[in-house]
């Protein structure tokens, strides 16, 4: 697919052509860009909470008062968990939230994330994203010529100091480097500006792709078409059986 190339002020500066198989995708499989951000949320969880067993309150393990002759109901010490004070039963332990996700699926779950945004016309390519004067008011003015206010922008290799700076006093506006794309960033804004040397680096991380399955596809699995070929063989007529019939 073709698009065009913007400068920061909106003007036309040419025109990019973009790889299908990573921003041409028709069947948008959201049950896999559900599973990517499940999966990076997941890792970003601390997972540092703590509460404290009956074991491990400062409160004494001794039973209360005696079992029989008091009129009041049998207890044993105050660190159970019924007590004010007491320990939590079932307590929350520290654990690590995070789960695996294959590589070929992470990378897979990027692609179409690339490609939802360049089937809903939210992608925007520019020749370059650095300022000569890197002010807070001038990188808004270029967003505003561009008509983007929630955006992410890849800047390409890396991101200037001074354009980070002016980004950062903007509201919903997020600045990344190639190396930082990923599907959360991706989907949480509305609009993606990218670079030419953006592009460039993801058509090189996606070179040797392979073309996105669809769901009917995905869910025929590998021996669809042995399966096919099978089902179409034509059944041998009654000479050919009769000939082949043992004497």
């Amino acid at each position: 697919m073709k698009l065009d190339i913007q400068t920061l002020d909106a003007k036309k500066a040419g025109s990019i052509e973009l790889d299908d198989n990573v921003f041409g995708i028709k069947e948008i499989r959201r049950d896999i860009l559900q599973r990517m951000v499940k999966h990076q949320l997941a890792k970003r969880r601390a997972g540092a909470h703590k509460t404290l067993s009956r074991g491990e309150v400062a409160r004494s393990h001794s039973k209360l008062y005696k079992q029989k002759g008091t009129g009041q109901a049998r207890h044993g010490s105050a660190n159970a968990p019924i007590f004010r004070g007491g320990g939590m039963a079932h307590n929350k332990l520290p654990r690590d939230y995070s789960h695996d996700l294959p590589k070929q699926f992470r990378a897979l779950a990027l692609r179409h994330a690339l490609s939802a945004k360049a089937a809903a016309g939210d992608l925007v390519v520019v020749d370059s994203v650095s300022l000569k004067d890197a002010k807070t008011s001038t990188l808004a003015g270029h967003l505003g010529k561009l008509k983007v206010d929630n955006v992410l922008i890849i800047a390409g290799g890396a991101v200037e100091a001074g354009l980070a700076r002016a980004a950062r006093n903007i509201p919903n506006t997020d600045i990344l480097a190639s190396a930082g794309l990923n599907v959360y960033d991706i989907l949480r804004r509305k609009k993606l500006v990218l670079s030419k040397d953006a592009v460039a680096a993801i058509h090189t991380r996606f070179k040797n792709c392979k073309p996105a399955k669809t769901r009917a596809q995905a869910a025929a699995g590998p021996g669809a078409k042995a399966e096919t070929a099978r089902k179409k063989r034509p059944a041998p007529n009654k000479a050919q059986a009769q000939e082949g019939a043992p004497a």
